[in-house]
């Protein structure tokens, strides 16, 4: 399994490796390049499997990947906002 994804940033084209978390989905990322708020496409769990070169793990391993929880989006200031648990 690889823990390792390059984001590209559909706004500025910057790339940046970044390792996935293993117990958890990271559904937004502020990109290091021009700092868009990246978030999951329709239908993707996190921003790995929209933006990054790999896929994240749940997704690698076949298991259920963790689904987006809706209220974090307007809740950006709570602690988990960023990443959340499945």
């Amino acid at each position: 399994m690889q823990l390792e994804s390059t984001l590209t940033c559909p706004s500025c084209g910057h790339r940046f490796v970044e390792t996935m978390p293993t117990d958890a989905c990271q559904f937004f990322y502020h990109c290091k390049g021009c700092g868009t708020r990246l978030k999951p496409l329709a239908g993707d769990c996190c921003v790995f499997c929209s933006y990054g070169s790999v896929p994240c793990p749940p997704v690698q391993s076949n298991d259920r990947c963790c689904a987006p929880v809706p209220w974090l989006e307007s809740r950006p200031g709570l602690p988990g906002a960023e990443r959340h648990s499945a």
